[in-house]
Formats: C-alpha cells, structure tokens, sequence
C-alpha cells in the first residue's frame, strides 16, 4: 500500500504543478501584456516581446510551486488510511 500511495501522491503532484505552471504562465503573460496596449501597433509588439519571457518565468515557476504543494496535499488526503 505504501508504493502506491507514493506513486499516487507523486503523480498528482507532478501533475498538478505541471498544470498550475502552464495556467499561471499564460495568465501572467494576459497580465503583463495588458501594459503594452497603449501604444501603436510597433511599439505595441515590441513591448510584448519584452514583456512575455519574464512574465512567462514568473508565471510559470510560481504556479509550478503552488501546484506541486497542493498536488501533493490532495494527493495525500485522497490517500490517506481511515483509522478505527
């Protein structure tokens, strides 16, 4: 039983943090692109073209954590033994 629930809790972690990087990378990206409207439409690309590795970094690591941690906690509380 123990195998298993490693692998289940393994699973849902990795799972879940590669599911919140990518969601959190896109939402960073709409945030941080939101600044570049503004502009005309050269300046405009330009901006987004800064602006999209750094909000794709941050997005993406900070959703990666997040999800890895609640991944693992679900996975743990979906696993658990009822005591008697």
């Amino acid at each position: 039983m123990t195998k298993n629930r490693t692998l289940i809790c393994t699973f849902l972690a990795l799972l879940s943090g590669l599911s919140g990087g990518y969601i959190a990378g896109q939402i960073a990206i709409t945030l941080h692109t939101q600044k570049c409207q503004n502009q005309p439409w050269g300046l405009k690309e330009m901006c987004n073209a800064l602006v999209t590795p750094g909000a794709v970094w941050q997005g993406s690591t900070t959703g990666l954590w997040t999800g890895t941690v609640l991944g693992a906690f679900v996975g743990g509380l979906v696993t658990r033994q009822n005591r008697q």
